[in-house]
């Protein structure tokens, strides 16, 4: 693609933008080499405080595909997040870890889950550690569990 002089311009401007001087007449990187070697990368996962309530959300909808999948007579319920990404997609993807437990509550109570005490009996509790991805679309209010491995 020839050089036209509207970009020949163009590239003029832009490397007369990175070699600004400092105070002493030095020249040093300026904005345009900063964003070159920025930590940050668009789409890549990051950390997210795991109390977030949108991480939380993600939890409940990651436990609540469990307890729709396990034969168990009792609901599990989420206990602890211990680690939490975010990624921006065509919405959010959340990848957690998250620590599982038996509640006192019966599949066939329906109760909510928030009013579910964990198991005390050692002959019932169990304690499961999960990986979970969840996609979720806010405009669409759509949550989406992708991958769950509890073991």
């Amino acid at each position: 693609m020839p050089f036209t002089h509207a970009t020949m311009r163009l590239a003029i401007l832009l490397a007369l933008c990175c070699l600004t001087s400092d105070t002493h007449g030095a020249y040093s990187p300026d904005l345009c080499s900063k964003d070159l070697n920025s930590t940050v990368k668009p789409g890549f996962p990051k950390t997210i405080k795991t109390n977030n309530p949108e991480v939380l959300k993600a939890a409940r909808h990651s436990v609540e595909k469990f307890n729709n999948c396990t034969n168990d007579i009792f609901l599990f319920k989420e206990s602890r997040v211990s680690k939490a990404l975010v990624q921006v997609v065509k919405g959010l993807k959340y990848m957690l870890e998250v620590k599982i437990g038996r509640t006192t509550c019966r599949k066939t109570a329906h109760p909510h889950l928030d009013n579910c005490d964990f198991q005390t009996k050692p002959a019932l509790k169990q304690i499961l550690y999960c990986y979970s991805e969840v996609w979720v679309i806010p405009w669409l209010y759509r949550f989406e569990v992708l991958v769950l491995r509890c073991q």
